[in-house]
This record gives C-alpha cells, structure tokens and sequence, in this order.
C-alpha cells in the first residue's frame, strides 16, 4: 500500500467536525454571577408572611377581632403609604411585593390589642415614610420600620402603647380590665412567678405578637426551613439573652427573673425570629452577626433589669441596625490576594 492509500484512508476515517452552532451549544460563558436559582423578593416576603399566619391566629384567638382589626388597619395604611410615596416620588409601585404587608403586620404584632386605630394608621405612616421611604426603599433603609414605627408610637403615646388588656381565655378579662404584662408584673411589683407555659401558649396580657411564644417559634422554624434567615441570628440573640440574665439570676433568685422568663416574656421571640433576622437591617458577614446578636442581646436584658422601661427589645435592635454598616465594613473577610495599601 502506497503513500497516497493511506493518507485516503486517514482523511475517509478522521470525525467529522461539528457544526459552530452544535458545539456552541455545549459551552455557554456568561458573566457572573453563576448561581441560579427561583427566588425573588416577593416570593421571600410573602413567605415571611406566611410565616406571621400562627401569630396572627393566635392574636385573634387571644384578643378576639379586635386584634385583626388592628393588623388589617396596620397593613392597609402602609400599603397605602408606600403607594403615595412610589407615585409621588415617580418609582416602579411595588407595593404588591408584599414587604409593606409585613411591615404593617410586624408593627401591629407589637400593639396591645386596645391601641386606638388612628395611632396604628400614625405609626404606620411613620414606619413606611420615615422608616423605609425616606432612606430611599426597601433595601436602602438602615432601621427596621415596623420597630421605628413602633417607637415613634411609644415616644408619641407612651400610656397608650403601655395599657395591654387581659386575653379572652382568663376569667380577668370579661370586663376588659386592664392588665400588667409579665415583664411589667416582675419589674414593677416583683412578681416572677408567672407561669411559665401561660407565657409560652400566649395566655398573657401582652402586645399581639408577645403573649404566644409558640405560635412565633413555629413562624420561625418554616423561615429556618426555608433558608431565609441565619441560625446563627435568632439563636445567638435567645441565647445572649439566657446566658446573661442567668449571671444575675443565680445572684439573687428571688430578685432577678430567671433566663426562661427572659426568652418567653415580652417581646424576645418575636425580635429574634423575624427582627434580628431581617436581611436588609442585618450584617450579612459571620463575625457581624455574631457582633450584632450579642451586644443586642446584653443590651435587651440590661434595659430590662435597670433601664426605666420593662422591655428593651426594641430598643436594642434599633440601636444595632445603627452599627450594621460599620460592623459590614470591619468584618469584612480579607480577598485572596488582597494587601493592605501603603502610606507613601
């Protein structure tokens, strides 16, 4: 066999090369970035309200209609806010996206069940347009709006926010009594011997969204569930909050509540499942989460041992979401490669 055979040969057998736009097919370079997923803002947040559903119940339960009538007026009023800030400012509305519901529910969660309807529409305005809107939007503001809207409304009407009623379910509440919340009862009268699973179903006088710690934690877990907040958050605040209160219960027992009071009295599990754990008020670095949950947590129990309030909840967290850009700016993990500039 000659030369010239088997060069035929070779070129007969040799693969037939692909089309471009087959072998294109197989190859896609974009830009990043790379991970691909189904979610998006309103899926998110209409899953966090999802998960305020048992809390609401339980508040209904509790308060009777009167409860859903607040949370309904919290809800429409920001969702109107939001409305007539969008337009006015020429924005994309967006109010279908469903963090304006979550605010209005959030801040209704935190309003004893007697609280005048124009203070829930007044706070609820405060909440959208200074809280949220004025810093330019969801994701722009640095406070969490249902807690500023909640303090506002405590700096506004102080008697008001303070006045809880007893829930339907006590023999005290046929006549609409008003009634000491547990924090209220330990602080102010010395009394720690509220029992404990009252605390935890929610038959307490208290806000909406304090008085049933299971109904929270229920909430919590289907958020845990669906990977939209950090362990790391909630755990990390209940447990500063247990771990601090106990040095000074083992002190004094008698003077001092013990830490499971401290995790189901008040307004504790609401703020560590759906406060602490806000996305856009949190630090999104390890070691700023942990910075965040700590001091708030020390913060919280400290407001409510020797502050002139019995709840510190609120304040503690406000007074972190003020630090968050500073803790994302100096918790920031170090790039590969990266090396500090030099002063010249």
């Amino acid at each position: 066999m000659d030369q010239k055979t088997l060069d035929t040969k070779e070129i007969k057998t040799a693969p037939t090369p692909e089309p471009p736009s087959q072998a294109a097919t197989k190859l896609v370079v974009s830009s990043s970035p790379h991970f691909l997923n189904n979610e998006s803002v309103p899926k998110i947040m209409h899953n966090v309200v999802t998960a305020l559903l048992p809390a609401t119940a339980a508040s209904v339960y509790f308060f009777g209609w009167r409860a859903l009538l607040l949370i309904i007026v919290c809800v429409a009023s920001c969702l109107l806010t939001e409305y007539a800030f969008q337009k006015k400012r020429n924005k994309p509305i967006k109010i279908y996206d469903g963090s304006a519901i979550i605010t209005g529910m959030l801040l209704a969660m935190t309003l004893p069940a007697g609280f005048p309807i124009f203070g829930a529409v007044l706070g609820s305005v405060f909440a959208i347009g200074v809280g949220k809107q004025l810093f330019g939007g969801l994701g722009f503001n640095i406070f969490n709006p249902a807690l500023l809207g909640r303090a506002f409304l405590m700096a506004t009407y102080p008697v008001l926010t303070t006045t809880w009623v007893w829930p339907r379910t006590m023999e005290k509440a046929v006549d609409a009594v008003t009634a000491a919340t547990p924090l209220a009862m330990a602080k102010f009268e010395g009394k720690l011997d509220v029992p404990l699973m009252d605390m935890i179903l929610g038959n307490t006088a208290g806000s909406l969204g304090e008085t049933s710690a299971i109904a929270i934690i229920l909430g919590g877990l289907y958020l845990r569930y669906k990977g939209y907040i950090n362990w790391k958050l909630p755990l990390g605040y209940l447990g500063t909050i247990a771990a601090f209160s106990a040095i000074f219960w083992l002190s004094d027992p008698t003077k001092y509540p013990s830490p499971l009071f401290h995790l189901f009295a008040g307004g504790a599990m609401l703020g560590a499942w759906f406060m602490v754990t806000d996305m856009v008020t949190s630090p999104v670095t390890s070691l700023g989460q942990w910075i965040f949950v700590i001091v708030a947590g020390i913060l919280a129990v400290v407001i409510r041992l020797f502050g002139g309030l019995p709840e510190g909840v609120m304040y503690s967290i406000l007074f972190m979401n003020a630090f968050v850009p500073l803790l994302n700016k100096h918790t920031r993990p170090k790039v590969f490669g990266e090396a500090r500039a030099q002063k010249v």
